[in-house]
């Protein structure tokens, strides 16, 4: 895989048929789009992170029983101006740029002046989102470019700006039952209060006759501050139940002076997140329709959460799940020089990375400083969650520990912000590869999983069945590469309730690993 995990990405811009062996479900009709890095050197420059390669659009379309592929890389500005230049000359996450030295001293002054307060790429590599009808590559910054789903081009760019104060807003939003999709941002600088931002875009925003974006119809929810105006926590992603917004204040922080003065120092954006181990995480409870939070303080110890399972409400409580780390160096593992590592190498030398927990943490909704202190208020069952009252009135939060060794977590969606039994993800096990995809039952603690030697999956999405009657009637689709040249990249659809293979459809053309994504339905 070493061999394979930086090396460049090619486009595949008209529909390549696969080979599709096994039976795909005849219900099985729509798109499925995937997002990742898959440029990693532009003429002679080289980035240094794997979160820093321009973004390479992946679509598997499927219908009538058969499988299209194609994929485009990003027309972002990042990426024209990078082509343009035959180098790379945008700093990204992990790899900061500097001015040429043969440039004169005004353009030389005039380029660091710019990045006192940093106008970030547009390199969207991390997701695929839906605002109204609009489809977006996104990643964290304030910038996101439109996409056409079916062709893949690249429609424009949009600057959240231009509608919301963010400076930063999450690749992760929810969509609700109604089709509305709700987001969380961060105003950092110049735009007044430092805090963070919930906001909502209705599922009717587009208006694609006059070819305004749906972000017009922007609504903000609500917005609170930061615990530490100089450390807003990081975040990459919230939870929503039916009623409540979720989201975890981390001591994995963003240290703003050295944002704004990383240029100058030479350290580059991820350079600028440091985990504070002495620290506590705090839990906000916000109402999505009143936008006010849980008055009590919810706290557990430090950790640090990429990614959110599910969140939902159950018997007056907030069950929400999420993927947990003991410290803040799985960005690190990331690096290009760590990554092309061989096995052995890379768990030498990362033998302190903190493997992924699933836990599951629960707050009481009836809080009230009658409440007694020093004993558990979780009154839920099959549970070892636990939020004890302190004597300050604070509630401390401890968490039941599902499953350790998962990450890309993904549900049946139409049981987002719903109580659930299963959730499905990539096993990770001392690598940054994910070698198995994983069924974990909630109710027996059991897990399945799928592998083959030698093959590399990507999340595994969930495509519900359109008459299902169970939680996990549908099917897992999943994209498969391998650095062995007599395995063609497939993508791999199993029956969800068993992890049999129903199908796998090969690829004939060269697939790059990506990151997240998003299945869009056909039109009936």
């Amino acid at each position: 895989m070493q061999s394979i995990i930086a090396q460049n990405g090619t486009e595949t811009p008209e529909p390549l048929k696969a080979e599709v062996k096994g039976s795909l479900p005849s219900w099985l009709q729509g798109t499925l789009l995937r997002n990742g890095p898959g440029l990693f050197s532009i003429g002679n420059s080289k980035y240094n992170h794997w979160f820093d390669g321009m973004s390479l659009i992946h679509s598997f379309t499927f219908s009538n029983g058969e499988v299209t592929y194609r994929s485009k890389f990003l027309k972002s500005e990042t990426y024209r101006r990078n082509i343009k230049a035959d180098k790379i000359v945008v700093s990204e996450f992990g790899t900061m740029i500097y001015p040429d030295p043969c440039k004169n001293i005004f353009s030389r002054v005039f380029t660091h002046l710019c990045n006192v307060i940093p106008d970030f790429t547009d390199n969207n590599l991390i997701n695929i989102i839906r605002y109204g009808e609009d489809y977006y590559a996104s990643s964290e910054v304030n910038y996101i470019n439109q996409i056409n789903p079916e062709t893949l081009e690249t429609i424009g760019r949009i600057n959240y700006r231009n509608h919301i104060a963010v400076n930063l807003a999450t690749a992760h939003p929810h969509y609700d039952s109604e089709g509305n999709t709700y987001n969380m941002g961060t105003a950092i600088m110049g735009l007044g209060k430092p805090k963070y931002v919930i906001f909502k875009v209705p599922a009717d925003a587009s208006d694609k006759q006059n070819k305004k974006p749906a972000l017009r119809q922007l609504q903000q929810v609500c917005s609170f501050p930061f615990r530490s105006s100089l450390y807003p926590s990081y975040f990459h992603s919230f939870g929503m139940t039916e009623n409540y917004i979720v989201f975890v204040e981390q001591p994995f922080k963003l240290d703003i002076i050295k944002l704004a003065t990383a240029y100058f120092r030479g350290v580059n954006w991820g350079g600028c997140l440091k985990f504070d181990e002495d620290d506590i995480t705090l839990f906000h409870i916000v109402n999505k329709k009143t936008g006010k939070a849980i008055s009590t303080r919810l706290y557990s110890d430090a950790l640090v959460v990429f990614h959110h399972i599910n969140a939902y409400e159950d018997d007056g409580h907030v069950v929400f799940d999420l993927i947990c780390y003991k410290d803040g160096n799985l960005y690190n593992m990331f690096y290009i020089h760590n990554m092309t590592k061989d096995a052995s190498d890379f768990i030498e030398s990362n033998k302190s990375f903190s493997l992924p927990l699933c836990q599951r943490f629960i707050v009481p909704l009836n809080l009230h400083k009658e409440c007694p202190r020093g004993t558990n208020l979780v009154t839920l069952t099959n549970t070892t969650a636990t939020a004890v009252m302190q004597e300050d009135g604070s509630v401390y939060c401890q968490p039941d520990t599902l499953f350790e060794g998962l990450e890309l977590p993904g549900i049946n969606y139409n049981f987002n912000a719903q109580k659930y039994r299963y959730f499905y993800g990539s096993r990770l096990e001392w690598s940054p590869y994910p070698n198995k995809i994983t069924k974990f039952d909630i109710v027996t603690r059991k897990h399945i999983y799928w592998e083959q030697e030698n093959c590399y999956p990507s999340e595994p999405v969930f495509v519900a069945s359109p008459r299902a009657m169970e939680e996990d009637d549908g099917v897992i689709l999943s994209s498969v590469i391998s650095p062995d040249p007599s395995i063609s990249p497939f993508m791999l659809v199993l029956n969800a309730k068993t992890f049999k293979e129903l199908a796998r459809a090969s690829i004939p053309a060269s697939v790059h690993m990506d990151l997240h994504g998003l299945f869009i339905p056909a039109a009936n």
